[in-house]
């Protein structure tokens, strides 16, 4: 299968506009001149081995990590500031204090965000059977998730990075995770999730990148790749990177 390079930048509606980018740290290169585009209402799947570079570039996206080569912007504008208050970022672990409850969490995301929708929030975590007033380290882990998937989709954010936002999450309340982010995500933002648990997930993607040792070896539309591959996405991943 031929490499698959980025889509054609659109000078007048980018979203996540990358050249050139490189991450090393100490002797590992962790991302190598990665060169991406990506424009406003898309959910794209961030896809790769552990050790691929993923939450790496996730974390330059989001500005945890400011030491790299190479350009980033996000709406026209490079990370720092501006870019934060565009993004709605969901991590791979919980960054709650052992004291709060959700209702303190919610209680401060609405003193921070001004783009954050409250009621919307409490709303689902009734719908989803969670108790506002519960201490978080009563919760489990699956709990914990689900409420910060509310916090973080009841934002009107120009930018949803999720970093493996179902690991937790029992299958058999997936797909309702999958709808309620479908359904309640700006859609004149963009999505962009990474996850293992692609035969799950691959129904709401667009498109989908492929990283693989720190470089971008696949993106495309879903529906391109169906079409000239004759195979699911998951089928797709476990052939590119077949150990």
């Amino acid at each position: 299968m031929s490499q698959i390079n980025s889509m054609e930048s659109n000078q007048t509606n980018e979203l996540i506009k990358i050249e050139n980018l490189s991450k090393r740290y100490q002797k590992k290169q962790v991302l190598s001149n990665i060169n991406l585009t990506l424009e406003p209402g898309h959910i794209v799947g961030l896809l790769g081995p552990n050790g691929s570079g993923k939450t790496t570039l996730i974390k330059i996206l989001t500005g945890i990590i400011k030491e790299y080569n190479g350009s980033v912007t996000i709406h026209g504008n490079v990370i720092g500031p501006a870019t934060k208050a565009l993004v709605s970022y969901l991590p791979d672990n919980s960054y709650f204090s052992k004291w709060m409850n959700p209702l303190d969490v919610i209680s401060i995301f609405k003193d921070f965000y001004s783009d954050f929708d409250e009621n919307k929030c409490l709303e689902m975590l009734r719908r989803l059977g969670l108790n506002p007033k519960q201490k978080i380290t009563q919760m489990s882990k699956g709990m914990i998730e689900r409420f910060q998937l509310c916090l973080v989709m009841f934002r009107n954010a120009k930018l949803y990075i999720l970093d493996e936002p179902l690991g937790g999450i029992d299958p058999a309340s997936r797909d309702f995770i999958l709808d309620t982010i479908l359904t309640n995500y700006n859609e004149d933002a963009t999505i962009f999730m990474s996850t293992h648990l692609i035969s799950d997930v691959e129904r709401i993607f667009d498109t989908v990148i492929f990283l693989k040792d720190g470089e971008i070896v696949l993106q495309d539309d879903i529906d391109n790749i169906r079409s000239s591959e004759g195979k699911s996405i998951d089928q797709l991943f476990r052939e590119v990177f077949k150990c």
